[in-house]
């Protein structure tokens, strides 16, 4: 099945307690105003260059194997190609609190019982829940009385009591939430090993854009995708790019959310190119290199970019150089996060993010931080 899908815009429905009524949410996704150690006060009006969505926290996640980087040794193929992703929760998101209609007056169960948006509901009373249906079929069991929710904030599990309240609307009990179960998007896949099949992309991680919250995976995957077109960038407006991908031509599937981007494991032979090593951050140099970037239709193309401020905490500015990739897209977009970056024949990065006030220049991460979350990621799963 074919899903139209914009770089930044993962949309998976938020549902309203029971109701059969669904509203949709924009995951626009910003960086945040939190400021890099080190970088100008510019970084605070960035934006991440991919979807921002929601996964989940308490699983066993499939092992990955990833060897320890060794500087010089370690080969990777740098890919550069737009994927389509989409990927379940473990439990559900609370993407926000709502009032209940009752014949008394409004009420808000949910708010006054103590749970917070952000928060991750696995149980509601003897039930556990992992999607909307699992969440719809226990409601159906409230009838008034006090009921247990378990939920996950901030990696702990907490049990509250919420008492339903009489919806005057439709004569059902409501808790008074809105709850998200998924998420949908694109972006870019950085590298493939093909020696252990792992792959890594974005950069940085999928957070849902109402509530900010980083949630690792449950099941997810990506799959094929096509850029049908781009909305150029501008001063104080970031582009994105157009796509659309199909859930039934699965490449793999993705495991991990941290901070330096989402890993997983992909079928082989699903990215073509030839492996390069990898390079050491001290390797990095200001001064000219290359990106790998699709931006029309499933071709990968190479673009000239500029590094500088290189080997400062494993980020880098990157200025995009190519007048190629400014025609067609003013710069960097949303959708190019991951897009992996070459210098001197190895594979040094990703871009993750875009300036507001000029894309033609964006933040990148280093290759050697992006694997070291993957192993990182990899030993908390075995621990887990």
């Amino acid at each position: 099945m074919m899903h139209e899908k914009t770089a930044f815009n993962f949309r998976r429905p938020a549902h309203n307690d029971i109701a059969e009524a669904v509203r949709i949410k924009n995951f626009s996704a910003y960086a945040g105003q939190k400021r890099a150690g080190g970088e100008e006060k510019e970084m605070e009006k960035t934006r991440r260059i991919c979807p921002r969505a929601a996964l989940s926290l308490l699983l066993a996640l499939a092992v990955l194997a990833v060897p320890a980087l060794a500087e010089g040794t370690r080969e990777l193929v740098p890919v550069g190609q737009t994927v389509g992703i989409e990927a379940s929760t473990e439990g559900l998101l609370v993407v926000s609190l709502s009032e209940v209609e009752t014949a008394e007056g409004k009420v808000s169960p949910a708010a006054d019982g103590g749970i917070q948006p952000g928060d991750i509901i696995v149980r509601l009373g003897n039930c556990e829940v992992s999607s909307s249906e699992d969440f719809a079929q226990a409601a159906a069991c409230l009838d008034g009385s006090p009921v247990a929710v378990q939920l996950i904030r901030g990696g702990q599990l907490i049990q509250y009591t919420v008492t339903p309240a009489l919806s005057a609307e439709d004569n059902c009990w409501r808790l008074g939430l809105w709850l998200r179960d998924g998420i949908a998007g694109i972006g870019t896949v950085t590298f493939y090993d093909p020696a252990t099949g792992l792959f890594g992309a974005l950069g940085h991680s999928i957070n849902d854009a109402d509530t900010g919250v980083l949630l690792p995976l449950g099941e997810g995957f990506i799959t094929n995708a096509t850029v049908s077109d781009v909305l150029k960038g501008e001063k104080g407006r970031a582009g994105e790019l157009h796509g659309a991908f199909d859930t039934s031509a699965r490449l793999g599937c993705v495991t991990q959310n941290t901070p330096s981007g989402i890993f997983g494991t992909a079928d082989g032979g699903c990215f073509a190119g030839s492996a390069v090593p990898v390079a050491a951050d001290e390797e990095i140099e200001n001064g000219a290199a290359t990106i790998l970037a699709n931006v029309a239709g499933s071709e990968v193309r190479e673009y000239a970019v500029e590094i500088s401020r290189a080997q400062s905490g494993g980020r880098l500015l990157v200025t995009v150089t190519d007048p190629a990739l400014l025609a067609a897209t003013g710069g960097i977009v949303q959708g190019m996060s991951g897009s992996p970056i070459l210098q001197n024949g190895k594979l040094v990065g990703a871009v993750t993010h875009v300036l507001i006030s000029d894309p033609t220049r964006g933040y990148g991460i280093t290759i050697s931080s992006m694997l070291n979350a993957a192993e990182c990621a990899e030993t908390m799963a075995i621990a887990a």
